[in-house]
């Protein structure tokens, strides 16, 4: 291809730029692929029947398991988190130690997301008092383990930013399990619509088909611009010398 002559810089810098430009579109698409099976996996748990407490316990992978719970909440330690957004309003998550009566074990309760409109008062919340029955499911956080944060503040309830149960039960002096467990719609639930994922895999498609478009992109350039370059060299007057 004697027309083809885009120049050294245009070429290193297709060579440099080009891969990490295809890396990051199959990079985004294997996340797709790992969000739809996650909410595959999700979904078919959420649909089988809850399992006891201990099967909970017994499990080495405890994530989305639905789980039944008979005891009941201890409103003194309950938890704000905060900065939750439900339809564009601020708001938290209720969180509240709960008892389970048929193993003793103490588990944090995600009782769901409340609106706090305003900040200089407290969101306002009921606890059902007495014995209940309850269903639940596991959440494991993506990532690294959250922390717990503002746990060493006075008085309850207490502002939170993260959660990290393994914290609060050595914060209070008790056994318990290391999950959160939230709540399926009823009577002692608030609004209870979480995301299983913050990106959906149709998210991550299309974040692929924009660095697959911008590499396609640099490339037309490169081809263009180094046809071009070479038909205006071969259009030079040749300077010939006796």
């Amino acid at each position: 291809m004697s027309a083809f002559r885009p120049g050294l810089v245009p070429t290193l810098v297709v060579l440099a730029l080009l891969p990490v430009l295809l890396g990051l579109g199959f990079w985004q698409l294997a996340r797709a692929e790992e969000k739809r099976q996650l909410l595959a996996a999700a979904d078919a748990r959420r649909l089988a029947s809850p399992v006891a407490i201990e099967q909970l316990l017994a499990s080495p992978a405890p994530a989305y398991l639905r789980v039944r719970l008979r005891g009941h909440f201890d409103a003194a330690h309950s938890l704000f988190l905060d900065s939750r957004i439900r339809d564009g309003k601020a708001g938290i998550e209720l969180l509240q130690p709960f008892q389970d009566s048929t193993s003793g074990q103490w588990l944090l309760v995600n009782r769901g997301w409340l609106p706090w409109p305003d900040r200089r008062v407290a969101p306002a919340f009921t606890t059902p008092a007495g014995e209940l029955e309850l269903v639940a499911w596991a959440y494991v956080p993506p990532g690294a383990a959250f922390e717990l944060k503002h746990l060493e503040a006075s008085g309850w309830p207490q502002l939170i930013n993260q959660v990290d149960t393994a914290g609060l039960w050595q914060h209070l002096g008790r056994s318990g399990l290391p999950l959160e467990l939230r709540l399926e719609e009823g009577a002692a639930a608030y609004r209870t619509d979480w995301a299983v994922v913050a990106m959906g895999p149709e998210k991550h498609l299309g974040y692929a088909v924009q660095w697959f478009a911008l590499a396609a992109a640099l490339f037309g350039l490169f081809i263009y611009f180094g046809l071009r370059k070479g038909r205006e060299n071969n259009n030079e007057p040749s300077t010939r010398h006796a």
